[in-house]
């Protein structure tokens, strides 16, 4: 993985989806800035950015993603993959559906996917230092360096689908008292049902992940 670094971006996301769309280099490559000014969060929101939190954006070529992998359930199969890492370094992070990242009942973060051409790009921010109000940050203290690491490694490995959803839907019981959105509807996920393909069915409609 290649990796651009950047003092300050207004977004990773889009200056990666720029980088591609111009040529200007070839995934697998990686974007990392210090600070964000206009991140892309759900919904249409914004994720701004303090020094020393993580804002990154990555591409894979479509081709190199597991062939069990529904592109609909891209965002939480690499969620997943980044909250194993951290639990693996102590944190007790967990992942709400689809792609959030929460310490208890605190968002500390999320991922965003797109199609771009034939790659994924998938933009994570998380607040590893600090955090505006109503969210919160990190339970451990980690290194950039390290994290970053320690998750392209794994992203490398091309873990199967099956085996990353074996493991999600033991923990989806956390998301019981959350909720998520569609059409910007606000729907119970505790009376939603996991699917095996990382879709949820709620009141018989299969809802994928639209981010």
């Amino acid at each position: 993985m290649k990796i651009t670094c950047l003092e300050s971006v207004d977004s990773t996301q889009d200056y990666l989806k720029n980088l591609l769309k111009n040529k200007t280099v070839e995934s697998p490559h990686a974007v990392i800035a210090n600070t964000q000014t206009n991140g892309k969060g759900s919904r249409g929101n914004t994720w701004t950015g303090i020094d020393g939190n993580l804002f990154l954006s990555f591409a894979l070529p479509l081709s190199t993603l597991p062939n069990d992998l529904k592109l609909e359930s891209a965002s939480i199969y690499f969620s997943y993959l980044l909250k194993d890492v951290l639990n693996n370094l102590n944190s007790s992070v967990w992942l709400k559906w689809p792609n959030d990242f929460y310490i208890d009942d605190l968002k500390i973060g999320g991922m965003i996917t797109n199609i771009v051409g034939d790659d994924l790009v998938c933009g994570v921010g998380i607040n590893l230092v600090d955090s505006p109000k109503e969210f919160a940050s990190l339970d451990v203290d980690i290194s950039k360096d390290i994290l970053l690491k320690e998750y392209f490694k794994v992203i490398e490995k091309r873990v199967s689908w099956k085996q990353i959803f074996s493991k999600y839907k033991i923990e989806f019981d956390c998301n019981q008292k959350f909720f998520t959105y569609n059409n910007n509807l606000r729907i119970s996920l505790g009376e939603a049902e996991l699917q095996n393909d990382g879709s949820i069915i709620h009141n018989g409609e299969r809802i994928y992940s639209t981010r």
